[in-house]
């Protein structure tokens, strides 16, 4: 499946270790895994294939792994991973390099070379890229520079890429498996990107690339500006140095129009505060207005012609949902 979820919580407790020991070395790469908390182990994993990469979210015990050059020779699926830190901080050994890397961070690591890490804390969680090496265009000898360094990804390209992982698995179950393509191509060119930044190699980058790293980063901006009820193509083209004539280009190979990218994400924003039922306490025009739209009637004709029902529905059932899943 494009999507798969697995957790400890449907093994038996004294499986639970070996189990996980076994997915690990199934979707990233076999390595000696020792744990203080294997009797009591508890992980889980989603992980979303999209066809030139895979991304997986995990959660899981503390633990060290240790991949030796034996393990090499018997396996090895020559990939770069790449984890941004969302949990306790890890450490890793690799090249000669030793880092700690916290919430926030990318880590990149070489299935193809020795290496030793493990968790500082209690609870670890990652969101892991898996980057085949022959899909990266950049000298391995460039990229191996950045095996055990930490990488904040709190601004610039590293935030971009942190979000849109975020983003990815968020939304990967309600994608078709072409647009999981098209996820796993931007996923590619997104990571390719940041690191030919940290090396100075952007010159190694295709011109695609460049264009999906461009249009990536316009998304961004758009993300964080659409509360304003302003924000207009040609805001954003001002604001990227390009002409309007350019943006609608880069956006014309998407099949989606800016406004209409603007729109959509404006509604998507509205409906997940709808549903939520901690947002109880906000009204239908409020939360309308906290993404951009300032006028009811044409938030509600925006957001039935989205979705075929009304705000006050997607509201109500999503309550009645969540009321009906409450302990009684």
């Amino acid at each position: 499946m494009p999507v798969a979820r697995v957790s400890t919580d449907l093994i038996p407790a004294a499986e639970r270790f070996d189990w996980w020991c076994d997915l690990v070395w199934q979707d990233v790469a076999r390595t000696i895994i020792t744990s203080d908390h294997a009797a009591e182990f508890q992980a889980g994993a989603e992980t979303a294939d999209l066809g030139l990469v895979k991304v997986t979210a995990m959660h899981f015990a503390p633990i060290r792994s240790l991949r030796t050059r034996t393990l090499i020779r018997q396996s090895d699926p020559e990939v770069y991973e790449l984890a941004l830190i969302t949990g306790d901080p890890m450490w890793l050994s690799q090249r000669r390099n030793d880092t700690a890397a916290r919430a926030g961070d990318l880590l990149l690591w070489d299935t193809s070379q020795p290496f030793d890490g493990g968790v500082c804390g209690d609870h670890a969680e990652a969101i892991i890229v898996h980057l085949p090496r022959s899909a990266l265009s950049l000298p391995p000898d460039r990229i191996d520079r950045l095996v055990a360094q930490r990488m904040p990804a709190t601004s610039g390209m590293g935030a971009i890429l942190a979000a849109f992982l975020t983003e990815v698995l968020d939304q990967a179950h309600a994608c078709r498996p072409q647009d999981l393509n098209t996820l796993g191509t931007v996923t590619l060119d997104l990571a390719s990107a940041y690191l030919a930044q940290r090396v100075d190699a952007a010159e190694r980058l295709s011109p695609e690339t460049r264009r999906q790293v461009l249009t990536a980063r316009i998304t961004a901006f758009i993300d964080r500006n659409l509360a304003d009820p302003d924000l207009t193509p040609a805001v954003i083209a001002a604001q990227h140095h390009m002409s309007l004539r350019s943006l609608h280009l880069l956006f014309q190979t998407s099949g989606e129009s800016v406004a209409a990218t603007i729109r959509r994400r404006r509604l998507e924003r509205c409906r997940r505060d709808l549903a939520d039922p901690r947002l109880r306490h906000r009204t239908i025009g409020e939360t309308a207005a906290r993404w951009g739209y300032h006028r009811p009637a044409d938030f509600s004709r925006a957001f039935r012609g989205a979705y075929g029902v009304s705000p006050s529905e997607v509201r109500a059932r999503a309550w009645e949902a969540n009321d009906a899943r409450a302990p009684r």
